[in-house]
Formats: structure tokens, C-alpha cells, sequence
């Protein structure tokens, strides 16, 4: 994995050790020519009430010196996912692959019997940062409004960045920091309405990828209360922003800004080449899409957009259809 260009942690090895929580079934595949890996997936058996079905995140993941081989490589991996989903009598395979969204990777997916997909499960879009430079290079680099609040924010806030174990003389547990931020989770989702993760979501989420150094709880205090934070997952040279949160006690004081700006720092500290700002990017910036708000605060860091191809199903059963309009209709009322 560590020489792939494209990945992400979503189909890291500690991934599917999380997905073990819910008992949802893992299976690791990789594709072995003369004694050489060419390629690796994740794939996770989804047990859902609309429908059951066989998950690839961000995969098959191909190793550079192979890409040229993507639809030979790809007609593997799905041959070996065919016959776990009917072994397991599951609906439909979904593969949300990593690889850019062209006409070329378009028509392969298509030629292959896969169609797009009504929903998708992890972002389509990304947008990443490239973290060559130092502080004031990235600075430089970002818009005018979003540098100027970090400064506010650095006059007014203090920042608390828990690791796992956490630091000698800390008066808080790793969990106890978890919880902090699952206060201000919860205030995010009361004021959002969206479909949370549970607290145990969290915990085992930093518990399994913090035990490897991999994870950071990061928390903006102003007047000694919490007011935002965020969980960042730093996994083979990027750091991700997973998990992000606040209150509106103190609106006006922007420590989501500096949060922020304090995680990406932190993946340079830990020798990280890029920092990845998940999805709810919207790249015409329409000021009427639900993710407006959220897409202007993330791409105000300077950046680019990595668009992947849409996510694709290939059917095994008739029973699809019904996945397929439940979920379709549910897209549509959310707008997206």
C-alpha cells in the first residue's frame, strides 16, 4: 500500500480491524503474478435492512509499476468478490474505487457490467493539500479570509492535540478526550440533523488506530471551555480529516479555523507529504447546496480536488432494484 500513489486509510489493515466492531465480515484480497503483488483490496460484508452486500472503500489499490493493467487487475478482484457475495447471499458488490474519474476508468467499470451506483458511502471528492513548504508558505497559499482567522484564533484560543498514549502529566485519559469531543459532536449534529456515529463508534475508532500511533483527538478551548475539535486519522504520509465538530456558545471566535490549521501542522511534524480534508466539497460552490458552508471552510486552506469515479455496483440478484430506489430517493431529498 505504501507505494501507491492513491489510497486512503479506509482500506488500511487497522480499517477493517474498526469494522470488526460491528461484526460485519472482512475479507483482505491480493492479486499475486509470478511471486509478485500487484494489487490489494479491502472488502467489508455490509449487513443493512435495505439490502446486504459485499463493500471495496477506496480499492482495488494497484500498484504503480501495474496501473496500465487496471481492467485485467479489476476482472480479478471481481471474480473472487462474486463469489464471496453469493457465498454469503448477499444482493450486490460496490466498489467505491480511488481511481480518477475519466472516460478511460469510466468505460472500464462499464464494459465490466458495473453501473453507477445510487449512493455512495465515503466521498467521491477530495480535496488535499500538499504540504511541501513550511508554515507561512501554506499560509500564503490560502484564502485571505481563512488566514486572517487563524490569526484571530491564535490571539484568543489555545489548542489541546491528544495522541494515543496521551502526553507524561496529562490530567486526562485518551477517552476522557473523546468524550470532550463527543459533546461537541452532538451540538454539531442537534444543530445539522444528520445521522451521528455512537460514542463506542468513536472510541474504538481511536482506540484501534491511535494504538499504532495513528490517530489524534484535537480540541480548541476558549475560556478554558471546549468549543470545537476534531479526530485525524495520520496513515502513510497523509493525515485525514475524519471526524469534525463545534459549538455556537462562542460563533464568533474562529477555533474550527485553528483546529484545523494546528492538524495539518501536526501531520508535518509527523512527516506527512499530504493532508486530506475528506468530501463535502462541492466544486461549483453553488451557494444553495447543502454543503456549501462546509465545502468554502475547507477549500479556504488552498488545496486541489481529486474526483474519483462514482461509486459502482454490479448486480447478483433482482432484489437490487429495491436497494436501488430506496436509495435513490433518499439522495434526492437530501439534494445531493
Amino acid at each position: 500500500m505504501e507505494k501507491c500513489a492513491e489510497k486512503n486509510f479506509t482500506c488500511s489493515w487497522n480499517w477493517g480491524e474498526f469494522q470488526k466492531n460491528f461484526r460485519f465480515g472482512i475479507h483482505r484480497l491480493g492479486l499475486v503474478d509470478n511471486s509478485q503483488l500487484r494489487a490489494v483490496a479491502l472488502a467489508i460484508t455490509i449487513k443493512a435492512r435495505r439490502g446486504s452486500f459485499l463493500f471495496v472503500p477506496y480499492g482495488p489499490n494497484i500498484l504503480p509499476e501495474f496501473s496500465s493493467g487496471g481492467k485485467e487487475i479489476l476482472k480479478s478482484f471481481l471474480d473472487e468478490l462474486k463469489k464471496i457475495a453469493k457465498a454469503e447471499g448477499l444482493l450486490f458488490v460496490r466498489i467505491q474505487p480511488i481511481w480518477e474519474n475519466n472516460a478511460a476508468n469510466n468505460r472500464v467499470f462499464r464494459e465490466l457490467g458495473f453501473r453507477k451506483a445510487p449512493a455512495f458511502i465515503h466521498a467521491e471528492m477530495t480535496w488535499r493539500l500538499d504540504l511541501s513548504g513550511g508554515d507561512e508558505d501554506l499560509l500564503a497559499g490560502m484564502r485571505k479570509t481563512t488566514r486572517y482567522l487563524i490569526r484571530q484564533a491564535q490571539k484568543n484560543a489555545e489548542i489541546d492535540i491528544l495522541k494515543n498514549p496521551a502526553p507524561q502529566g496529562s490530567e486526562l485519559e485518551p477517552f476522557d478526550y473523546v468524550e470532550i469531543y463527543n459533546e461537541l459532536y452532538q451540538a454539531t449534529v442537534d444543530r445539522h440533523n444528520f445521522t451521528p456515529f455512537d460514542i463506542d463508534y468513536l472510541k474504538n475508532e481511536f482506540r484501534i488506530f491511535g494504538a499504532d500511533g495513528q490517530a489524534a483527538v484535537i480540541l480548541g478551548r476558549y475560556k478554558k471551555e471546549m468549543v470545537a475539535g476534531g479526530i485525524f486519522i495520520y496513515w502513510q504520509g497523509e493525515g485525514f480529516y475524519h471526524q469534525g465538530a463545534s459549538n455556537q456558545k462562542f460563533s464568533k471566535i474562529p477555533v474550527s479555523y485553528l483546529v484545523l490549521w494546528e492538524a495539518i501542522r501536526e501531520a508535518r511534524r509527523r512527516g506527512c507529504k499530504m493532508f486530506n480534508f475528506w468530501g463535502g466539497i462541492d466544486p461549483d460552490k453553488s451557494p444553495h447546496h447543502p454543503w456549501a458552508g462546509l465545502s468554502r471552510f475547507k477549500m479556504g486552506f488552498g488545496g486541489t480536488i481529486n474526483d474519483y469515479v462514482p461509486t459502482q455496483d454490479y448486480v447478483l440478484s433482482p432484489l437490487y432494484w429495491a436497494v436501488y430506489f430506496f436509495e435513490k430517493i433518499r439522495r434526492i431529498k437530501r439534494r445531493l
